[in-house]
């Protein structure tokens, strides 16, 4: 991970909010939110003006990607057995 996050960085931002937001479903968030959450965090060194709805989208659904992978994780479950 860089030092310092960028909105081209969307899985890497998409990662640190799964893991500070873990109960929220990204879809459920309006760009505005979803934006100044990306600005507040630590990681994050880009510019607050810089991003676009396209940035944001991108953020969002590296997110929700992040969020399902995690909800359908079963603890203890090694994968599919052969």
């Amino acid at each position: 991970m860089p030092d310092k996050l960028d909105w081209d960085d969307a899985e890497d931002i998409a990662i640190l909010l799964a893991n500070k937001f873990p109960d929220i479903d990204p879809l459920s968030l309006r760009f505005t939110q979803l934006h100044q959450w990306v600005t507040e965090l630590d990681e994050f060194g880009g510019d607050p003006s810089a991003s676009s709805e396209g940035k944001l989208e991108h953020i969002q659904m590296a997110w929700y990607d992040e969020f399902n992978d995690r909800r359908d994780q079963v603890p203890g479950d090694a994968g599919p057995l052969l």
